[in-house]
């Protein structure tokens, strides 16, 4: 929110708050002019959070009429249920509406994805700005054209150019690394079965699992059962900043996922240079057909295991990914995110700063 709130004059965050604040992984808000709302923590999870919605909507209803009323335009990302409930009260209340898509565009598996899409693939034109989180050749949507694509991403330049590491020289000890939410889908357990496949020609090679989730015990028990433990270390959920050190210290990301939206550690791991095996998913193809990694055709152990043997067992195809890796995520910068949203913004409601607002 920092480098959008650059592009206006005012920014108001209406934002669920909950204490402790400082949990691991936060990142302090800032930017030009921007002030935080908090609202109240919709209490409960799932069935039981959306029953509570309009108990939670009556206790915020003031602050929302309030600041959406005020506001000369509206951003509301989705999915969410909050998200969602801003966005439609900015669309009641006729403020153009700035509507980002955050998850998979191409999954439509509930009620709330296959409304959202339809609400945008409806609304998406004039003075409402609806982008969707991902990229591709094609457009977002055959049916409204005005739907474009946006990519997603953490690093401003500077973090880019401090976090580049050219690779020259193949490593003695590789060292894989696959950062996700463990879950089932994100392919961990391929990566973890392709190093029986491996440790044969690099016997000092090691894995590292960077994040938590609900199949996080299942693979502590797969590695176990492997014999992999003097290989793999699972890391769980980490700061920003120790996970662009440990992309950093390894050599190969590894991301055999299968259903992505745009995935922001794959922009981290090619900003520090590595070069990423992955599968053929949403907007992975784009970024690693420049020659930055390897795409996977099927997610194997044994694919997986014969893709790291490629790229560790050349040392002028690694060097080279490596490179590619690190012009490839210039590409990616926050000032570029906040650029290209700040011009399809004023193609729609004119300048944004200062002496023009939308209207």
């Amino acid at each position: 929110m920092s480098f959008l709130s650059e592009i206006f004059d005012e920014t108001a965050i209406l934002v669920p708050c909950s204490h402790p604040a400082n949990r691991p992984g936060s990142i302090a808000i800032s930017g030009n002019r921007l002030r935080i709302v908090p609202l109240n923590m919709p209490r409960g999870a799932g069935l039981t959070r959306k029953l509570g919605l309009l108990y939670w909507l009556f206790r915020n209803i003031g602050p929302l009429i309030r600041e959406i009323n005020r506001a000369d335009a509206v951003h509301t990302p989705i999915p969410g249920d909050v998200g969602t409930i801003g966005m439609l009260m900015a669309f009641l209340f006729r403020k153009p509406l700035f509507v980002r898509y955050c998850g998979n565009w191409e999954a439509r598996r509930t009620t709330a994805e296959h409304f959202w899409k339809w609400f945008m693939e409806k609304f998406a034109g004039g003075k409402n700005v609806m982008l969707a989180t991902g990229g591709s050749d094609l457009a977002p949507s055959g049916r409204n054209s005005a739907i474009r694509w946006i990519f997603s991403t953490s690093l401003t330049r500077a973090e880019i150019e401090s976090s580049c590491k050219r690779r020259s020289e193949l490593p003695l000890h590789p060292r894989l690394i696959t950062i996700c939410r463990i879950e089932k889908g994100k392919g961990v357990e391929v990566v973890l079965e392709s190093l029986h496949h491996l440790l044969g020609s690099f016997p000092g090679l090691t894995l590292d699992i960077v994040g938590s989730g609900s199949a996080l015990n299942d693979l502590q028990l797969l590695a176990r059962d492997l014999g992999l433990g003097d290989h793999v270390v699972f890391h769980g959920q980490v700061d920003h900043r120790k996970v662009i050190d440990l992309l950093k210290e390894a050599d190969l990301f590894c991301f055999p996922t299968s259903s992505e939206g745009f995935p922001k550690v794959v922009i981290e791991a090619l900003a520090c240079g590595l070069p990423v095996i992955t599968t053929r998913v949403s907007v992975l193809p784009k970024l690693i057909e420049t020659g930055c990694g390897i795409l996977l055709d099927e997610a194997t152990p044994v694919s997986m295991a014969n893709s790291v043997r490629k790229c560790l067992e050349d040392a002028d195809l690694y060097r080279k990914m490596s490179d590619q890796a690190i012009s490839t995520a210039r590409q990616y910068s926050l000032e570029n995110w906040r650029d290209t949203i700040k011009e399809m913004l004023e193609t729609s409601w004119g300048r944004l700063r200062s002496d023009v607002r939308p209207g």
